[in-house]
This record gives C-alpha cells, sequence and structure tokens, in this order.
C-alpha cells in the first residue's frame, strides 16, 4: 500500500467509484500512517477515526447499491482547526478554546462531505493563524516533512505538513495573508487562494470586516484543486459576499490556457530581498512560460508595501472575532497576539481613512499592471523553510529585512482581492521545496488553475516527496 499515500485525489475517487479500491481500506490505511507519522510531525491535533471508519462503510454499502458516491468519493481530508466540523473541538491553536465543541459543519466542509469526502480529522495552526509558522501553546509545534527541524510555514501548516507527508491527499486552508500559499509553498505542495468570496465563509457570529480571508484547499496537485474547487465554489445566503458558482467546472477547463500571453515577472515587486538560490529556482521556473510560447517580460516597476496596513486588518479581523472576551482569556494566550490586539484599540478614523488610501494605491497598481499583462509571477516566499520554532528570518545573505518581509510575496493579494497560487519551483541545495507564484487578474480563478496546470505539464515536479519511510 506505500504507493497509495502519495495517490492524487482524483485517481483515488476514480479507484473508488470502479470498486477497484475499498473506501473502507483507504481510510484505515490513511488512519495507520497519521499513527505512524504524526507523533514526529504534528500535524493533526485531532482525529475522529470510529466516525471516519463509519462514513467508509456506509459509502461501500452505497456503492454497492450503484449509488452515486460523489466526484469526492471515500478521500480523506484534514479540515484546518480554525473551521468547524460537527462534533469536534475548534480550538483556534487557543487554550481558552480547548473545549469548544462545534455544532455544526462550516460551509466548506459541508460541502466537501456532501462530495463524498471523509474528515479524518483537524489539522494544527498557529493560535488564531496570527503567524506564518505553526506552533502554539496548546498543540505545541508542526514541522516540515522535508526537514523536521523547519517550519511547514503557517497558517495552515498542519495542512500543508499532512498533504506533504502523505497522510492526507488535500486539506482546507484558509488565507488572509498567505496562509495557504506559506505552507503550500514551504512543504512543496499546490495551493490556490481563491478570489475573495470564491468559497463563502461562515456560518460564524460575525462576517469577515476586512474583505482579506479565504479559503481553499492545499493538495499535491493542480487537478485536484480544481476538482476542490468545483465542489465548493458558489453562492450560499449565509456570506453576503459569496460570488455565483463558475459557469462551468475548473476541471473541465483546465487545458483550455490561452495562447501567447503576455506575463510579467517581478523579481522583488519593487520591495522584497530574495535569497539567491530562491531567485534561481524561481527565474529557471519563470522561463517555463516562454517554452510554453508565452511572453514573459521583466516588470520593472512595482508595488506599495502594504506590511503595515495588512498586518493591523489582519489583527483587527481576530480582535472583532474575541472583543467581548478577549479581557478575560487574554492570560491563557501569546503574549505577542495579545500585544498585537492591544495595539487594535487604538486605531482612530484617521487611521482608517489612511489605511484605505494605500488600500486603493495597490488597487490602482494592479489595475494598470493587469491591463499591460494576462499574469504576474513572483517568487511565493523569499527563502526556504526557517526553524521549526522560529523566529522567521530578519536577514537574507546579510541583508537586514523588516519582519513581514519574510512573506513580502503574499499579503498584497490578500489586499487586492486578486486569486493567487503557489507552484513548487525546485528544490533549494539544502533540499527544501521553493515557490513560484501565479497571480491572474481579478476572479479569474479559472486562468491561475490554468497557467499552474500548464506549469506541471511542463515542468513535473509531484513525483518526489519527502522518504519518511526511511525515518520511521
Amino acid at each position: 500500500m506505500t504507493l497509495i499515500y502519495y495517490k492524487q485525489a482524483t485517481e483515488l475517487a476514480s479507484l473508488i467509484r470502479s470498486k477497484k479500491l475499498s473506501p473502507v481500506e483507504l481510510i484505515e490505511t490513511t488512519l495507520n500512517r497519521i499513527e505512524t507519522l504524526n507523533p514526529v510531525l504534528n500535524a493533526f491535533v485531532a482525529l475522529r477515526p470510529e466516525e471516519a471508519m463509519e462514513e467508509a462503510k456506509h459509502l461501500e454499502m452505497r456503492l454497492a447499491s450503484g449509488e452515486e458516491p460523489g466526484p469526492l468519493a471515500g478521500i480523506p481530508i484534514g479540515v484546518k482547526d480554525l473551521e468547524d466540523v460537527a462534533g469536534m473541538v475548534t480550538t483556534y491553536g487557543s487554550i481558552p478554546f480547548r473545549g469548544n465543541v462545534a455544532k455544526s459543519d462550516s460551509i466548506q466542509v459541508a460541502r466537501l462531505k456532501a462530495a463524498g469526502a471523509i474528515v479524518v480529522g483537524k489539522t494544527n495552526t498557529p493560535e488564531f493563524g496570527f503567524t506564518g509558522f505553526t506552533k502554539n501553546r496548546l498543540h505545541g509545534v508542526t514541522r516540515n516533512p522535508w526537514n523536521r527541524e523547519r517550519t511547514p510555514g503557517g497558517s495552515s501548516g498542519g495542512s500543508g505538513a499532512a498533504v506533504a507527508a502523505g497522510l492526507v491527499p488535500m486539506a482546507t486552508g484558509s488565507d488572509a495573508g498567505g496562509s495557504i500559499r506559506i505552507p503550500a509553498c514551504y512543504c512543496g505542495c499546490f495551493g490556490v487562494k481563491p478570489s475573495f468570496g470564491r468559497i463563502p465563509f461562515g456560518p460564524v457570529p460575525l462576517l469577515p470586516m476586512t474583505r482579506m480571508w479565504t479559503l481553499g484547499p492545499i493538495t499535491r496537485t493542480v487537478e485536484d484543486a480544481a476538482l476542490y474547487l468545483d465542489c465548493t465554489a458558489g453562492y450560499h445566503p449565509v456570506d453576503p459576499e459569496a460570488l455565483p458558482p463558475p459557469s462551468s467546472p475548473y476541471s473541465d477547463r483546465l487545458k483550455d490556457m490561452p495562447r501567447c500571453l503576455r506575463i510579467g515577472f517581478s523579481p522583488d515587486l519593487g520591495y522584497a530581498t530574495v535569497h539567491s538560490d530562491i531567485m534561481a529556482l524561481v527565474e529557471r521556473a519563470a522561463s517555463v512560460f516562454e517554452r510554453l510560447g508565452h511572453r514573459v517580460e521583466l516588470w520593472k516597476s512595482g508595488l506599495p508595501d502594504v506590511s503595515r496596513i495588512w498586518s493591523d486588518l489582519a489583527c483587527r479581523e481576530i480582535y472583532a472575532q474575541l472583543h467581548d472576551e478577549f479581557d478575560k482569556i487574554r492570560s491563557e494566550m501569546g503574549r505577542s497576539l495579545v500585544q498585537s490586539l492591544d495595539l487594535v484599540k487604538k486605531v482612530s478614523i484617521k487611521d482608517l481613512i489612511r489605511e484605505q488610501k494605500i488600500r486603493t494605491e495597490l488597487n490602482h497598481a494592479l489595475r494598470e499592471f493587469f491591463e499591460a499583462y494576462d499574469l504576474l509571477l513572483t517568487p511565493t516566499l523569499p527563502t526556504e523553510a526557517f526553524a521549526a520554532k522560529g523566529p522567521p528570518p530578519g536577514e537574507i545573505e546579510g541583508e537586514q529585512i523588516p519582519l513581514l518581509h519574510a512573506v513580502a510575496f503574499t499579503y498584497p493579494f490578500n489586499l487586492s482581492g486578486h486569486p493567487a497560487a503557489t507552484v513548487r519551483a525546485g528544490l533549494t541545495p539544502a533540499g527544501l521545496p521553493a515557490g513560484l507564484q501565479i497571480v491572474g487578474p481579478r476572479q479569474r480563478d479559472d486562468l491561475v488553475l490554468q497557467a499552474a496546470y500548464a506549469y506541471q505539464e511542463a515542468n513535473p515536479w509531484n513525483s518526489l516527496w519527502p522518504d519518511l519511510e526511511l525515518e520511521t
């Protein structure tokens, strides 16, 4: 059963539908692998083995009776511990919420289940998704399967580690500043931040305030991510920002990338510093699109550095969620998170106006870019994965960088709402993955997926994964 660990979800679902693979056997194999590897990776923080096996047995009976099992028939998935699964605790990686049992599924989880997926457990996240590496006081540190001394990134770090280690073929993520793309990059997976509203958010007590928070998948192939979006995208009345469903399934259009596109490549967005090992891999990855017949040009302009206002808005979103009980629970929360949330209380109307002006400037810059180009390529992250316990790098090859520039390429597109994905650009001399980010025009999730698929086909990367068998 070794090879099954890294089969893509679309293939596994096909095998189950054709009765060449038992869903019970797949879930049993999945749970056994989690039991073996999770103690050293800490990707999963809670499991539902009995329920998952019962759901697999029920699916097997439905298959035997000739029922249609759904496009994700029997696929085991992990759910990030910022999102509800009915009957499971949603801790948000935070001690005060260790007994917070969810009464219902999130919209995203409910749609994945309706498509036939089976939730095997919850994946680790930093407290309230606050950092780009995955560590919290409740569940501890999550480690990168490529090198257990390194981080898988965050905040969907448990999901990234679970997918890269072959524990599950896909897992849920959320992304308010890179939290899908960061772990997907550091773990060598495929991750896509869809357009804002593509996958409905909720149900939640308070709707998002900042229009930055998106939901989406971490997978090992573009095909699996497209199928995931096919199963989860589309309007829901709980979310007033939810977009209508795509005109046709993303999966059906992956091979339809237009020819002779104009593609802008930015090595720094005008302000970032990138390690030379990463840049060499990213430049080579970007050149793949030239081989595919597209015109790739160096974009010499840049974007405003929105790191400060992005950080302020992200903290405001967390504070809004916690404001009623924050003073009661702050002593049990991480110090840096508490300090950041305290600053939110001092925000003035002038601060809000200043932030909106900078966000408007970003919007104008990207409007001008996409008037000249069809796609934007950048490094996903400026360094390889850093130490599992942090902190993020404060310098790159001797050059000091601001704290948030460790994720300099991801957060602008949460502020702007553009769809963005990361594909593996290669492995550094240390054997760690680097990523190429693909950014598309507004609501052109289809074009981002098509470009990622074309790259994957021209530059296959997803047959190489960490050799964890030798380490257990």
